[in-house]
């Protein structure tokens, strides 16, 4: 602990940020980081009060631009925000709600029985960290504005003419200086775009994108509106798999002011999906309604399962595991006062609500069964065939385990290891095939460079059940060489990370199509089965570089199409001779030295590794669905729509 003494910690150190400079100071404890995850949360704190609006039944469309200089505007149709003189504060409630912190009407039940906005600082937050922002209020037949510059106000609320409309407009810039981008994804906005109208009903959710135009010089618009809700969600997630059931299961109900809807369907699959929402608020850690949820399904289901005696006939325990295997489910609560931890709200603490979703999740899916035999039994028959997968992959982990127990002497042949022993200082890069692994070994530098070469394509998890994934040499291999234990007690498929040997795992696979094919099966089976790697940031892609431009000694490494073409030309402008300049297109990483790949993918100093995110949970569950599952159609769909980006390398 750091010693503070008179001479350095006086009265004059304790500072008191005034207005907004504490998020402008601390953004992350506002908006959860500064990266993309962050730039985007500022459009999400102005769409959730435009959601309340429409939750209040004043609000039928949201419309987003963004704007050729990646600014952005959000409009709706609902009441506006107040502009009179607040009678306390004596100014207008407009610039309170827009440069106070914890001010608004969402504390006030009388204005918004439910929200998602509960701590009244958003609107603020956006503020402080827009280095521009302009709102344009339409209410009562007039036109009010206000611009303010990173959270100052440049004038008091004008008003600027009449109107007949209504509505709330707020058009800002991101601070450059906060964010360390200002980018904006038009999928990531879609997406959340798309699941705000399946959550609620008769919404109109419309993005266009001034960036990209098509032929005619017209902007990419995508608009989303729903009829049929959480059905048409499930049925929407579901779409990349084969559904056991004719329709998604159904709960609507209502009890103690607490709304629960529920939709859930079965397929063929072997994977888990479960997307929950708190007042419209994607709760991505879950919370007491998911656990609601979980408990009343096991329980329901095993009830069922024991009465009609498949339990009996399987001889097999069937825990809560098997009963989610290949779910598909949509958890929706809208709660007056819900409690999330954190101002980003991704998990939901309110106790009462587990019980309130227990019991109506219980109640209706009962009586499903019952008058549903037919799809009832499929249901468990799924079940029980999970359960006695569930016992063999037990037997394939636990000789994984325990050679894990044995220590570094049990570790896979094909792995040279590095003599660091901190894992937060050692890598481990998954290199395909051997020659190229044999390249890595030599370039690699040894103190805390770790080389595990995978021999062909690993096994698609996405088409596997669990002791098959376990059967597989490529895949033992690696969760051997990371160190990690898989399976508790309590979760066949949950992940402990205390002994992971990496904290940097880093993809290397060729340029070609092969390359990408394998590096997507990684991919998949780190997304299914080691996604908290993934979301503590440990999982790198390597880039290789794709050309080597080179004139007499002078040489240059392209990663680009354009970086080639501009060397190419640099190369040949002292007299024009272009067929004195070669090119060398890398397709493997075979074709390069070990010192090759060390300078351009390896040395610290001079790579570039991109780091794995996951922007959008179901997002990336619809798309290694798609990609890796077995239904046809939609990848051929999928296809279709990106084959323009596609480009021949002949």
């Amino acid at each position: 602990m750091t010693q503070i003494t008179n001479n350095n910690y006086s009265e004059d150190h304790i500072q008191i940020l005034e207005g907004l400079e504490s998020v402008r100071k601390r953004p992350a404890m506002y908006i959860g980081d500064i990266g993309l995850r962050g730039l985007h949360h500022l459009v999400w704190e102005i769409v959730d009060n435009s959601i309340d609006e429409s939750l209040a039944g004043y609000c039928t469309e949201i419309n987003i631009i963004i704007h050729e200089d990646n600014s952005i505007t959000v409009m709706d149709d609902g009441r506006g925000i107040p502009t009179g003189m607040h009678t306390k504060e004596q100014k207008s409630a407009l610039e309170i709600v827009m440069t106070v912190l914890h001010a608004g009407g969402k504390f006030n039940k009388d204005t918004y029985k439910i929200s998602g906005g509960l701590h009244g600082v958003g609107l603020s937050c956006v503020n402080a960290l827009s280095e521009h922002l302009e709102a344009t209020i339409y209410r009562e037949g007039k036109v009010y504005k206000q611009a303010y510059a990173k959270g100052i106000p440049l004038h008091p609320v004008k008003e600027v003419g009449t109107t007949d409309n209504h509505g709330t407009t707020v058009h800002f810039t991101p601070d450059q200086t906060i964010f360390t981008t200002t980018v904006y994804n038009l999928d990531t906005i879609a997406n959340r775009l798309q699941e705000l109208a399946y959550l609620n009903v008769g919404l109109k959710m419309t993005v266009e994108d001034l960036r990209e135009k098509d032929e005619a010089g017209i902007p990419l618009q995508k608009s989303f509106y729903s009829q049929g809700g959480l059905k048409e969600f499930v049925v929407h997630l579901n779409g990349t798999k084969e559904a056991i059931l004719p329709a998604p299961i159904l709960i609507d109900s209502e009890k103690n002011n607490v709304w629960v809807q529920v939709a859930l369907t079965y397929n063929t699959g072997y994977s888990e999906t479960v997307a929950s929402y708190v007042n419209n608020i994607n709760t991505i850690e879950g919370g007491m309604h998911v656990t609601g949820f979980k408990r009343a399904l096991t329980r329901t289901l095993k009830n069922y399962a024991d009465k009609s005696g498949a339990a009996e006939k399987s001889k097999i325990e069937i825990i809560g595991d098997d009963f989610r295997e290949g779910l598909t489910a949509v958890i929706s609560v809208r709660v007056p006062e819900p409690q999330f931890e954190g101002q980003t709200k991704t998990k939901l603490g309110n106790t009462e609500v587990q019980g309130i979703v227990e019991t109506c999740v219980a109640e209706v899916l009962y009586y499903y069964l019952e008058e549903h035999p037919k799809e009832a039994k499929t249901i468990i028959h799924k079940v029980t065939i999970a359960a006695q997968a569930r016992q063999a992959a037990r037997k394939a982990r636990e000789m994984i385990q325990r050679k894990n127990v044995l220590g570094s002497s049990s570790l896979p042949g094909k792995l040279s290891d590095c003599s660091e022993s901190d894992p937060a200082l050692c890598e481990l890069f998954l290199v395909e095939g051997d020659s190229a692994g044999g390249t890595a070994k030599q370039g690699r530098n040894r103190r805390f460079q770790a080389i595990l070469p995978l021999k062909g394509k690993i096994l698609n998890v996405e088409k596997a059940q669990l002791y098959k994934i376990y059967d597989n040499e490529q895949i033992r291999n690696l969760i051997t060489a990371l160190g990690v234990t898989i399976g508790m007690e309590e979760d066949d498929k949950a992940i402990n990370l205390d002994k992971l040997r990496y904290h940097k795992i880093v993809i290397m696979t060729d340029a070609d199509v092969d390359g990408s094919h394998i590096r997507t099966l990684i991919l998949t089976f780190f997304f299914r089965y080691m996604r908290e790697i993934i979301e503590r940031g440990y999982l790198y892609i390597a880039s290789p570089p794709l050309y080597l431009v080179k004139r007499d000694k002078e040489e240059h490494y392209c990663w680009t199409e354009s970086e080639k073409e501009g060397f190419v030309t640099q190369l040949s402008s002292k007299d024009g001779k272009i067929d004195a300049v070669s090119i060398q297109r890398y397709k493997g990483l075979g074709e390069m030295n070990e010192l090759q790949l060390w300078d351009t993918t390896m040395d610290p100093n001079h790579r570039s590794l991109r780091q794995v995110t996951i922007d959008s949970l179901l997002a990336a569950e619809n798309l290694f669905s798609m990609l890796m599952g077995d239904e046809v159609p939609p990848r051929r769909a999928f296809i279709e729509q990106y084959a323009k980006y596609a480009k021949l390398d002949i």
